[in-house]
Parts: C-alpha cells; structure tokens; sequence
C-alpha cells in the first residue's frame, strides 16, 4: 500500500503557513537553521554552522558551481507594447529560448529593443528578432542582435535582473545573495539554492577537518519550478537539465569511495547530476563510482523506490508540496518521513523554500536499495 501511496501525486501534499515562506535570506548565511536527520527514526534542530560537527574527515561535498544569469529583461516590441522576458538556454550563439510575457503578441517576427532601465530612447542596449516557437515550453527563439566590439554577456549584466522564483514576492536581497560563493560556470535560470548556506569561514574549517569538497556544473531551469501534473507520478516527463561533470570531480568520487568515505550532494541540482549520469553510464549499485567525465543532458525522475548508485547522503532545503523535488528527497529517506519531518519544521517555525532552512540527511538515514525510476528516455547529447 505505501509503495502505490507513494506514486500518487496527492501523497506529496503538506500545507504550509504563507509566513513560513522566506522572502529574504538570513545574515550571515550560515546561520539559518539545520535539521539532521540523523538514522530512520530521529532527527535534530541546529543551525548550518553546526554542519562540521555531523560530517567526517574523508567525506566529499559535491557542489553545484552553476551561476544565475541576469535572465529577466524589461523591454518594448517596436509598436511600443511593454514585454518581459526571461531567458532559459543558448541554443546556439546570440539565439536564446526563452519565455515570453505577453506570450499571445509574440509572433515570428515581432522585434524587441531593451536598454537600462531610466535610459532614453537613443540609449537602446539590444535588439533580439522573435524567429521561431517552442512548443514543449511555450517560449519564443530569439535571436539577439549584439553591438560589434561587445558580447551578450557584458550587455546583459548591465540591462538583465537576477529572477527570483515566483513565490518571492517581498524582497530586499542583493543580487549577490541569490548567488552560491563559489557560483562560477554562467547559465542558470535559478540559483542551487542549498549551496546558498555556505561562507567562505565555513568552507575552510571544512577542508581543515579533512572533509573534500569538488564540483560540477548543472544549470538549473524553470522546469525546477514546474509542478508536476499528473496523479500517476510515474507518468511524470522529467525536464532536461544540461551537466558538466570533469575528469577530476569523477577522480575524487572514485578516490573517496576507495577510502571509505562518504559522497555528499549539496542540493537537488547535485542529486540529479551525479544520478543522473550514473543511469547513463549504466553505473550498478555495487560499483556506486562513476566511470568517466560527462558533458550533455540529463533528465532523470527520482522517486520513492530509486536505487542509489553514487550518492550517499545529502543537503538540501525545504521543498514546494507537490514537486519532482519533494519527491526525490522522499526518495532517499521515506514519503511518510519526510513530510514527518516537515511537519515538525512548520511548527518549529523554519524558514522554507529557497531563501529558507536546509536539511541534513546522514547516509545512516538512507535507504539505498529500490526499483529503478527512469523517466521513460533517458537523454544524453555529447
């Protein structure tokens, strides 16, 4: 009965206070609170700053090391009506997928200029062209017209804002602070938002424990924020993330798990990488390393059931009811649990969602053995 709970979307529900959803992140950032969950059956209450006292010298961090783009931009189409939009991926260069808002008005055609916001008409920035749909998004193809002599990037980071998801609707954080400090590689659409804890104090009292950190790369998109829509969640079509996973990140996942020691994964975006293109090398169980570097697509469903193949315990913050990313937290420590838990943080008052809390979750917590929970094809692009 619990493993046919478990693949219903209805299962994944929990009702949360509206006041319990952060609007602004806690300063210093490690500060916010830490639950550890520490075994199958108990869990405790700290602050992220106690992180070194749970983990052991040997174990690995794998961080997200993905960097949010300046992807809302305000601007008018060329009869003058006000757009906004909001940039998901480069398919090819200068050429961006991306949502549109009107999306009604946006014929193949239609012409967009943008520049800084309080600047006058002669002081226009960019112009993109709308040259093709997307029907799996709902978005427009744009091809933007660059200056000579400058770069889209330089352009957007004096015209482009930081998006914050929907939910944050009373705000007065920095752009900054919707950044990881070690946020690097350009092309997200949102932050890894449990690396969001992290100070540089506390990455160097880590690395004097003996607790090695390495990184990857996964640019988060707005498929993060999109609920799944069917009560058979088995039915569910995971949204492609693009990964870069190097030789040296699959070099210390190999070392670490030669010592004993532990591989951890900072945030859902860390999970679904590592896991991801583990289904992909077609990694067992019992081999639980990857094989080689990886740079493609992945787009992996992990839900109660799924066989862990690399990682071994997990941090991560509080998560929307109803999402894929409720669901693959489930996965590693129990449905029932994890809404359990939940409940125990609503009334602790803990902050959720992506400036909120975050949540510990030991190897001793995790069940590591399941059915398979592929989504239906999964994709690879070399």
């Amino acid at each position: 009965m619990t493993i046919a709970m478990d693949r219903l979307l209805s299962s994944y529900q929990y009702e949360l206070p509206r006041e319990l959803i952060a609007q602004t992140p806690v300063t210093p950032r490690d500060r916010s609170r830490l639950a550890i969950v520490d075994s199958p059956d108990t869990h405790h209450h700290g602050i992220f700053q106690d992180l070194p006292n749970w983990l052991k010298p040997g174990d690995l961090l794998v961080l997200n090391d993905t960097r949010v783009l300046p992807a809302r931009l305000f601007g008018r189409k060329s009869t003058g009506a006000p757009v906004e939009i909001l940039l998901l991926r480069e398919e090819r260069k200068n050429c961006w997928l991306a949502l549109v808002k009107p999306g009604k008005r946006f014929k193949i055609g239609s012409e967009i200029c943008f520049r800084p916001e309080g600047e006058t008409e002669g002081e226009t920035q960019l112009w993109a062209t709308t040259i093709d749909r997307d029907m799996a998004t709902g978005g427009r193809l744009l091809e933007f017209h660059v200056p000579d002599g400058q770069s889209f990037v330089e352009i957007l980071e004096k015209i482009g804002k930081v998006p914050l998801p929907p939910y944050v609707t009373s705000n007065e954080a920095l752009p900054d602070q919707y950044q990881t400090i070690y946020a690097k590689t350009l092309g997200a659409a949102a932050a890894p938002t449990a690396g969001l804890h992290f100070t540089e104090e506390l990455l160097q009292q880590l690395t004097d424990l003996g607790i090695a950190r390495s990184y990857l790369t996964l640019h988060v998109g707005v498929g993060t924020f999109r609920p799944v829509e069917v009560e058979d969640i088995t039915q569910h079509q995971m949204h492609s993330e693009w990964v870069n996973i190097s030789a040296e990140t699959v070099e210390k996942i190999q070392q670490t798990r030669l010592a004993g020691g532990r591989t951890i994964a900072v945030g859902t975006t860390a999970i679904r990488a590592l896991e991801g293109v583990a289904n992909l090398q077609n990694v067992s169980a019992t081999e639980r390393v990857l094989q080689e570097p990886f740079s493609g697509h992945v787009d992996l469903f992990i839900y109660p059931g799924y066989e862990w193949k690399i990682v071994d315990g997990a941090i991560t913050n509080f998560h929307l009811p109803r999402s894929s990313l409720l669901m693959l937290i489930s996965a590693l420590i129990g449905r029932e649990r994890l809404l359990a838990i939940y409940e125990d943080a609503i009334a602790q008052k803990y902050r959720f969602y992506s400036f909120g809390d975050a949540m510990l979750i030991l190897p001793e917590a995790v069940s590591q053995t399941g059915e398979s929970s592929l989504s239906p094809e999964p994709t690879s692009e070399q």
